[in-house]
């Protein structure tokens, strides 16, 4: 039975000014003084759907725009164009009151727990706040059942709720952020590297309460990360990213072992794979661009040995390769790969 969409991210653009003061902004060029903007171009035209109780995992290079896109989902960030849907509602274009309603759907895990949590405020107070805020019409012992019947899913005990989080080690504190996430009963959660600060000790345990709580509450997850074995384990989909752009949408056992797109076979190869014979990695050559001078058509096609005239031109559009996979490139439309 196919699943419903819950999320779709329809040509969304997110570019960020970072020219400065206009003083800064003055160039000299040809003899004379000109001014002239950075602009940073962190997403460009990216379009997908997340369907209701699976896992998208977001991966990339660092840079490469998987975070942005996350907080502009979350309407963190507003798009500069397109248009971000929620179960068919258009949500990015909401004021913050309006989006107050899709707060108790929508929930984030931060990278870093002891910065994305207030050092002043108690366990206690963190995990108060939001039901009082988005949760209002309950009582007070009903918030204080719903503490501590979080604080038990999310394996920390209630009898701590009065300490600070520099009382907690690493994992206990993202314990208490996806407490947190979970506090107003959301259906859908973005976590943006939310192992990635942590010791390799606590982040299986990190990432199996993830999957448990998935089951039990039916969460549907945007899962943002570097870590590729992480991606194997907790995916039910994975997009590549490269400088803002889709390049290879698949599900997770297909992207891992019959990846389409020529990034996507780099990235995998840098997997180290210990005692594997016949193993190769590729090395890629060029320029690495950068997102705030992007190369004209494809914007893999300086480090891509299949580059040909056309990739140089045109910009490929993600396309339906198999029942299982989309990809964004030239060559494999046309069969060179």
């Amino acid at each position: 039975m196919p699943r419903k969409t819950l999320i779709s991210i329809q040509n969304v653009v997110k570019h960020f000014d970072i020219s400065g003061g206009w003083l800064d902004q003055l160039k000299f060029s040809g003899g004379r003084l000109v001014r002239r903007k950075t602009v940073v171009r962190a997403v460009n035209d990216v379009s997908l759907d997340i369907e209701q109780g699976e896992t998208l995992s977001v991966v990339g290079e660092s840079g490469c725009g998987k975070s942005t896109l996350a907080r502009t989902v979350m309407r963190l960030y507003p798009p500069d164009s397109g248009q971000v849907l929620y179960r068919g509602q258009r949500i990015d274009n909401l004021s913050s009151s309006d989006m107050k309603t899709y707060r108790t759907r929508m929930q984030m895990v931060f990278q870093d727990p002891y910065a994305s949590l207030n050092p002043r405020m108690s366990v206690r107070q963190i995990l108060e706040e939001p039901i009082r805020f988005l949760r209002g019409t309950l009582r007070r012992d009903e918030i204080q059942e719903a503490v501590a019947a979080i604080m038990l899913q999310v394996g920390v005990d209630p009898d701590w709720r009065d300490r600070y989080p520099h009382e907690f080690s690493g994992g206990q504190r993202q314990r208490i952020s996806i407490a947190r996430a979970l506090a107003v009963d959301p259906e859908f959660i973005v976590a943006d590297e939310p192992i990635a600060a942590l010791d390799v000790s606590i982040q299986a345990q990190i990432l199996n309460l993830m999957m448990d709580l998935q089951q039990e509450r039916g969460l549907t997850y945007m899962f943002i990360s570097h870590d590729l074995s992480v991606v194997k384990h907790i995916s039910s989909r994975v997009a590549v990213m490269y400088l803002g752009t889709v390049c290879e949408l698949a599900r997770a056992g297909t992207v891992f072992q019959s990846p389409r797109h020529p990034y996507t076979q780099a990235l995998l190869s840098a997997i180290p794979r210990l005692g594997e014979q016949g193993f190769r990695h590729e090395r890629l050559k060029g320029d690495v661009p950068t997102p705030i001078q992007l190369p004209s058509g494809c914007v893999f096609h300086g480090r891509c040995r299949y580059a040909d005239g056309r990739c140089v031109k045109e910009i490929p559009r993600l396309r339906q390769v198999d029942e299982q996979t989309m990809t964004a490139c030239h060559a494999v439309e046309e069969g060179r790969i």
